[in-house]
This record gives C-alpha cells, sequence and structure tokens, in this order.
C-alpha cells in the first residue's frame, strides 16, 4: 500500500471513529434514572399490565390503572434491562401477573410528563415481590 493510501485510509478511520464515538454519546446519557426521574418520590401504582415491551436497553411495561374517579390510563413503566430483570427471576410472561392487577412502585418523570414512571418493585397477586432497584428511602 503506497503512503497516499495509507493516509486516506488512516483519515477514513479516524473519521470512523469520531462518528461512532459521537453516536453513542446518547447512550450513555440516557441510562441517568435520577436525571430522567424523580428518585426522591415513590409512587405505587396498582393496575393490570396490558403490554410489555421485553426490549434492550431496558424493559417497558404498560400498566392500565383507574384512577380516584375510575378514569382509566395507562402508564409506560421504564425498569431494568432484559439480562438484569432475567437475573432477578423476572420473565416477559410473569410480568403479565395472568391478567390480575398488581402494584408497582415507581419513580415519577422528573419533567413531569404524565403517565411515565421507572419501575422500582413489582408486587404480584399473590404478595410476593421482586425490587429491581435500591431502595432509596
Amino acid at each position: 500500500m503506497t503512503h497516499r493510501r495509507l493516509g486516506v485510509f488512516a483519515r477514513v478511520c479516524a473519521l470512523a471513529v469520531l462518528v461512532g464515538a459521537g453516536l453513542s454519546m446518547p447512550a450513555f446519557a440516557h441510562h441517568s434514572v435520577s436525571g430522567q426521574f424523580d428518585v426522591k418520590t415513590k409512587v405505587v401504582l396498582t393496575g393490570i399490565v396490558e403490554r410489555v415491551d421485553w426490549v434492550n436497553p431496558h424493559i417497558y411495561v404498560h400498566l392500565k390503572v383507574k384512577d380516584e374517579q375510575g378514569v382509566e390510563s395507562v402508564w409506560r413503566l421504564n425498569t431494568v434491562p432484559v439480562g438484569m430483570a432475567r437475573a432477578a427471576g423476572i420473565t416477559k410472561e410473569s410480568l403479565f401477573a395472568g391478567g390480575k392487577p398488581m402494584k408497582i412502585t415507581i419513580f415519577p418523570a422528573r419533567d413531569g410528563t404524565k403517565n411515565l414512571g421507572f419501575a422500582t418493585r413489582f408486587e404480584f397477586p399473590d404478595g410476593k415481590f421482586i425490587q429491581t432497584s435500591p431502595d432509596r428511602e
């Protein structure tokens, strides 16, 4: 390979590294739970899981909840990655709780976005629970 070709190759590689690094920055930023969610406020929701997005980088649980007036809303709950869920004994099927109501403790969205939270504890209808985040009380 000539010096000229090596120079072009080196510039292309350097550009690829810079582009790759730039694209990966948002991936690092999105992992800040305390940046997106109010970790000083806990909310306990009771409802029925209607959908689970079993995806990386984080699982999303869609929980149908009724408020005091009986008005239904669906909460979108971010939680741990698939690998961590499996290690904790959580499966996609178990999150549906057989269609029965379950309690999920969350940190609400820091910016006030309605019906968005980070799930930290799943309490199943039989009383068993799985804590997916350290208790910050």
